[in-house]
C-alpha cells in the first residue's frame, strides 16, 4: 500500500492497481523560429543541500485551458553534458496524478536523498549517479490540475479525462517552446510511465493534427483464461467456476508486492508513517522530529519508507519558496500521488475519468509517421507484466528486424529486447532484468545506459 495521502480539493480514496503496462517514448525534431516569452524561475540553491546546486534546475507554472484556469508546475533540468545539442524529454509521470518530484527524486532525476544521512526533520540530499540529465534536457511536468503543485482556479477545472488532460499537456508543450526558443533545434522526446502510455499517443496525435492544420508552433515529427473468457472485472455472478478461479488467483498473490514482486509486501496501516500523515506535514518545520529517526522508519525495510521523505520535504516553507511554488497553492498539501484521479473499476470517477482504454489503435495510427518508439519494462512488475505488453506490440504485426535477445550492461545481461519497424516506424522493445512497475527506480544503472544507447541510435 502507498503511504495515505491529502487531496487536493477531493476526497481521499483507495487505490485498487488498475493502469496500463507499458512505457514509452517518441521522438521529434523542432525546427521553428518564435518570440521570446520569459517565464519561469532559476533555482540555485534547494533545502538539504550543501552550496549551489552543480546542475541547471528551472521551475515555474504554464496556464492551460479556458482562461488559463489550469496552472500546470513543471521542473525542467538542463542537460548536464551538452544542453545546446542533448535532446529536450517531456516526461509525465504515471498514476494519473503522480508528480514529476517523484520521478525526479527516486527514479532518473539528478538528486536524490542520502538516506544514510538523513532524519525526517532533516533530509540530505545528494547527487543520482545515473542521472537521466547527463545526457538530455528534461522538463518534468505535475499533469493534470491535482497533480503535485498542479492546481485549478476552480472547482470544474480540476474535472478531466485522458483526452482532456492529453490536450492540456500538447497546450502546455507549445508555450513552453514559445518561451524556450533556444530548444527548438534539439531533437525532442515525449517520455513516461505508466498510465501515460495511454496518453502520450494521444498527445502524438495531437501533435500531427496540429501541423496538418498550421497550429503553431509547427512541429516537424521527424526521426532518426478459459473461464472467464477474458473478462476479470464485470464477471457474470451465475459464473461461478469464474468467480472461483479468481478468487484462487487472489489468494495466490495478494500477499505478494505486484510493483515489484521479490520485495517485501508490507501492512502499512499501523506503522509509524501513518501516524506521520495524520499531521499538518509542515508543521514540521518547527516540531521535534527526533522520535521520527531514519532508524524507526526502516523498521520494515519497505521501499514506501523512503518515500516518507518527499512528502516531508516538499511540504516544507523553505522548500516551496526556492521552488517558487505559487502562493494559491500554500494551503493544499503536496502528495508524490493524489489518488483521487487513479482508476477504481467499481466506482465512480472522482475528477478524472478514463475514457481512453486502449491505445493499440493510436499506436498503429503513428505507425504510419516518421516515428521512432521506445517501450521498456521491468520484468519483475506484476502490476504491468511485460507479457502483456508484448501481446500489445506483436498486435500491431509489424516486421521484426532483430529478435528476441540479450542487451548487456557492463557486460552482464541487463534485459532481453527485440526491435521492429513498419514503413519509417521503427519501436525497440526491452526489459529491465529484476526491474520493478517504475524500473529506473530498481535498476537506475541500466535503465541510464538504455536510455543513453538509445538516444545515441546505438543498438541495445
Amino acid at each position: 500500500m502507498k503511504p495515505r495521502s491529502q487531496s487536493h480539493l477531493q476526497p481521499l480514496s483507495l487505490f485498487n492497481g488498475f493502469n496500463i503496462p507499458f512505457l514509452l517514448f517518441y521522438v521529434f525534431i523542432l525546427l521553428v523560429s518564435l518570440e521570446v516569452i520569459e517565464s519561469g524561475f532559476m533555482v540555485k540553491t534547494l533545502p538539504g543541500w550543501l552550496g549551489d546546486l552543480p546542475f541547471t534546475l528551472e521551475t515555474g507554472y504554464v496556464g492551460v485551458g479556458e482562461s488559463n484556469d489550469v496552472q500546470l508546475f513543471y521542473y525542467f533540468i538542463e542537460s548536464e553534458g551538452n544542453p545546446k545539442n542533448d535532446p529536450l524529454i517531456l516526461w509525465l509521470t504515471g498514476g494519473p496524478g503522480c508528480s514529476g518530484l517523484s520521478t525526479i527524486l527516486y527514479e532518473i532525476g539528478p538528486f536524490t536523498f542520502n538516506y544514510a544521512n538523513s532524519t525526517l526533520e532533516k533530509p540530505v540530499l545528494e547527487i543520482n549517479p545515473h542521472s537521466w540529465t547527463k545526457v538530455a534536457n528534461i522538463i518534468f511536468l505535475d499533469q493534470p490540475a491535482g497533480t503535485g503543485f498542479s492546481y485549478a482556479k476552480t472547482r470544474d477545472a480540476y474535472i478531466t479525462n485522458d483526452t482532456l488532460s492529453s490536450l492540456q499537456a500538447y497546450d502546455f508543450l507549445r508555450k513552453w517552446l514559445v518561451d524556450h526558443p533556444k530548444f527548438l533545434n534539439n531533437p525532442f522526446y515525449l517520455g513516461g510511465e505508466s498510465h501515460m502510455g495511454i496518453v502520450g499517443p494521444i498527445i502524438i496525435q495531437e501533435i500531427y493534427k496540429g501541423n496538418e492544420v498550421g497550429e503553431g508552433p509547427k512541429i516537424n515529427i521527424k526521426s532518426t483464461k478459459e473461464n472467464c473468457h477474458g473478462e476479470y472485472f464485470n464477471v457474470d455472478p451465475n459464473n461461478s467456476r469464474c468467480i472461483n478461479d479468481l478468487q484462487v488467483v487472489d489468494k495466490c498473490i495478494g500477499r505478494i508486492n505486484k510493483p515489484q514482486i521479490l520485495e517485501p509486501a508490507c501492512d502499512t496501516s499501523n506503522t509509524l508513517k501513518y501516524d506521520l500523515f495524520g499531521r499538518r506535514l509542515r508543521s514540521l518545520d518547527k516540531a521535534s522530529m527526533d522520535i521520527w529517526s531514519l532508524t524507526q522508519v526502516q523498521i520494515q525495510g519497505c521501499r514506501d519508507d523512503h518515500y516518507l521523505f518527499s512528502y516531508v520535504w516538499a511540504n516544507r516553507r523553505d522548500v516551496r519558496e526556492a521552488l517558487h511554488i505559487d502562493e494559491e497553492f500554500d494551503k493544499i498539501e503536496w502528495v508524490r500521488c493524489n489518488e483521487t484521479l487513479f482508476f477504481y473499476i467499481d466506482k465512480e470517477p472522482i475528477s478524472y475519468t478514463h475514457n481512453v482504454l486502449n491505445t493499440v489503435a493510436y499506436h498503429r495510427h503513428l505507425a504510419n509517421k516518421n516515428c521512432r518508439a521506445l517501450v521498456y519494462s521491468g520484468d519483475h512488475d506484476m502490476v504491468h507484466p511485460y507479457l502483456g505488453t508484448m501481446k500489445w506490440i506483436e498486435s500491431l504485426n509489424f516486421l521484426v528486424v532483430n529478435d528476441w535477445r540479450p542487451w548487456f550492461v557492463d557486460k552482464q545481461v541487463a534485459g532481453y529486447t527485440m526491435k521492429y519497424s513498419h514503413h519509417e516506424y521503427n519501436l525497440t522493445f526491452a526489459t529491465l532484468k529484476g526491474g520493478g512497475h517504475t524500473a529506473p527506480e530498481y535498476k537506475p544503472k541500466e535503465c541510464f545506459n538504455m536510455v543513453k544507447m538509445w538516444l545515441a541510435n546505438d543498438a541495445l
